[in-house]
């Protein structure tokens, strides 16, 4: 009997792995609170700014995100607008958005191109001059000079990367996270300025909850959503009755159809056990089933 000889194995390319850095750049320090002691952030509104967005060619992910943000922050989201790379739109939303709401973001518009115009309309829009943050263009320098493609870049190029540091002179700068180079930028206390980039606005404003006067947990409301395969207008009279019942008790109910499967009912109020008893008392009446807000998501994005 012979025995088998294993065959030599096959011959591998050698490849070379470039280690990138890894990045623990010092966070800012938490500032005073913008809206005075002992106050919170109450409202929000959103300014999402880019052409692209408006003509279709990008899907804004970023408006949605921030909603759920100030949903479990306890925080009213009242408006989200949607605007182009146009210096007056800018400037007027940035200027009205700031006087009625406690705190507004702002999506897009400061990478280093030509139409990135978000941070010279903010500077004109609050009569302020631009200028170069020195530590931010040293962390942009930093986390870059390991690159061959930028060290390679033309002197014209390199004055529009650092348009990316070009920030109103009497800005706020907070560095929110350790291996991010891009400072959330804010003015007047209230006005936080993001990057477009879904990935990067995500984490920045996660890792900007830190350094906001965030409403206190008692201040933050309980949802509880319903589902049910009854048609809307079947249960329409009794949600109806419902929220004439509950008004006074600060609890909003909502219905939300999915064309040919049936319905979510929503209930938000201020006491997470009686949102659950009345969602509880739904589900009899409406012949459903209680589902939390990660269920309802996934069987949504199911479809």
């Amino acid at each position: 009997m012979s025995s088998a000889v294993p065959a030599d194995p096959p011959a591998q390319a050698e490849q070379t792995v470039i280690e990138q850095p890894k990045w623990n750049f010092p966070l800012s320090p938490v500032p005073e609170n913008p809206l005075g002691e002992g106050r919170y952030i109450k409202t929000a509104a959103a300014l999402i700014i880019g052409d692209e967005i408006l003509n279709g060619k990008t899907l804004d992910r970023n408006s949605n995100y921030f909603a759920r943000f100030c949903f479990e922050h306890g925080i009213e989201l009242k408006k989200i607008e949607v605007i182009p790379d146009d210096e007056n739109d800018i400037a007027e939303a940035a200027r009205r958005l700031v006087k009625g709401y406690d705190f507004v973001i702002t999506s897009g518009g400061i990478g280093p191109t030509h139409d990135d115009i978000t941070y010279a309309s903010l500077a004109k829009a609050f009569d302020q001059p631009l200028e170069h943050h020195q530590e931010t263009l040293r962390r942009m320098s930093e986390m870059t000079q390991h690159r061959p493609d930028f060290k390679q870049q033309t002197a014209e190029q390199r004055t529009a990367r650092e348009r990316m540091a070009l920030f109103p002179a009497r800005a706020e700068v907070l560095f929110v996270a350790p291996d991010i180079w891009v400072p959330v930028v804010r003015l007047e206390g209230k006005l936080c300025v993001f990057p477009g980039i879904p990935r990067l606005f995500q984490r920045m404003l996660d890792s900007l909850a830190p350094f906001l006067p965030l409403p206190p947990p008692s201040a933050r409301p309980s949802r509880t959503q319903v589902f049910t395969s009854l048609p809307e207008s079947t249960i329409a009279p009794f949600l109806t009755a419902l929220q004439a019942r509950t008004q006074a008790a600060g609890v909003r109910v909502g219905s939300y159809p999915l064309l040919g499967k049936g319905v979510y009912v929503s209930l938000i109020g201020p006491d997470a056990g009686a949102v659950r008893a009345l969602a509880e008392e739904v589900a009899r009446e409406v012949e459903g089933r209680l589902v939390t807000d990660e269920e309802a998501r996934a069987e949504k994005a199911a479809l």
